[in-house]
């Protein structure tokens, strides 16, 4: 498990987007999807492919972790995936980066100022 500093790099799009759909519930691979899908408005689209490439490399970094189904009538074959600490905190630094980046864009009036 490797912890992230301040000076961490960036998350991608896609990883920041898994990330959110776990912040409040523990989710399966295709639930991920239909979340991330529907909270951008399509906006961003994850395949199989990619999702699962991120959710390998989210588990090896100690970000996510893999948690049994508590519903009795699920497929035991599905896996579902929570948020470690380390995940979430990483989750709140990347939102605080952008927020970040957002009141710059203000400041230079390149977008609105909040209300």
């Amino acid at each position: 498990m490797t912890d992230r500093s301040a000076a961490a790099p960036p998350l991608s799009t896609q990883v920041f987007q898994i990330l959110l759909s776990l912040v409040d519930q523990d989710l399966h691979g295709y639930a991920i999807i239909q979340d991330v899908a529907e909270r951008t408005g399509n906006e961003v689209r994850l395949t199989a492919s990619t999702l699962y490439a991120a959710v390998k490399r989210l588990l090896d970094q100690g970000l996510l972790e893999e948690v049994r189904s508590r519903a009795r009538d699920d497929d035991p074959r599905r896996r579902y995936y929570r948020l470690t600490p380390v995940g979430r905190k990483a989750a709140r630094d990347e939102a605080l980066r952008l927020e970040r980046l957002a009141a710059m864009a203000r400041a230079k009036r390149l977008l609105p100022t909040s209300r």
